[in-house]
């Protein structure tokens, strides 16, 4: 009697690893369960799917916790108050522009991406406008602090400052998705770092 050859082992972790590649590639509603059942464990049945993950949504979360606390933790600078506030904003923007063309994954942010490909329902985008609402709380908090210590001038508008920031940190996304360099990028950075020294005290007083 022949004997039967071992069942094919799933390594459930790398699954994980390598649907947030696809989801990152094409976006979530864009990532179709074929794909993710033909890619993820070196393909996988639709019963070892759903037994494995429950939904194609369910996977997303799964994905998204996987991201957010790995390469989106590039931000985290942002909440920490015992760094000065220009170099935790300035950290934040260098770091991401960093991990948005580094290898081994696709280029750009998975959250801002989420923000462009998802047209899905609520429960699927939360988290991605939960992690940016709170790095644009990030750069309001870090510009008040500037005030409030006196590094900043005193009719700063915390909001529209930290919007500088904001804006330039989603858009470093677009601009990997392009092909542009990560020196272009960290050069930019320097650059828009300049806003926020145009409005430091002792420029003023100079």
């Amino acid at each position: 009697m022949a004997q039967m050859g071992r069942p094919r082992t799933f390594d459930r972790d790398a699954a994980i690893t390598q649907a947030m590649h696809l989801f990152w590639e094409h976006g979530y509603d864009s990532t179709s369960l074929s794909q993710l059942k033909a890619n993820i464990g070196s393909g996988i049945s639709a019963p070892s799917f759903y037994a494995a993950f429950g939904s194609k949504e369910a996977l997303y979360k799964e994905v998204m916790e996987r991201y957010l606390n790995t390469h989106g933790r590039v931000t985290e600078s942002l909440q920490d108050t015992t760094m000065a506030p220009r170099e935790a904003i300035e950290r934040a923007l260098r770091r991401s522009a960093n991990m948005q063309c580094e290898p081994g994954h696709p280029r750009g942010c998975l959250v801002t991406l989420g923000l462009m490909n998802a047209s899905s329902a609520q429960t699927v985008c939360a988290p991605l406008a939960e992690t940016r609402a709170r790095n644009r709380a990030g750069f309001i908090a870090c510009v008040e602090r500037a005030v409030a210590s006196g590094e900043l001038v005193a009719h700063t508008d915390p909001v529209a400052l930290a919007t500088v920031f904001e804006s330039f940190l989603l858009g470093l996304t677009t601009l990997a998705r392009d092909g542009v360099s990560h020196a272009v990028l960290d050069a930019g950075v320097t650059q828009v770092m300049s806003v926020w020294d145009a409005m430091c005290a002792d420029t003023h007083r100079a």
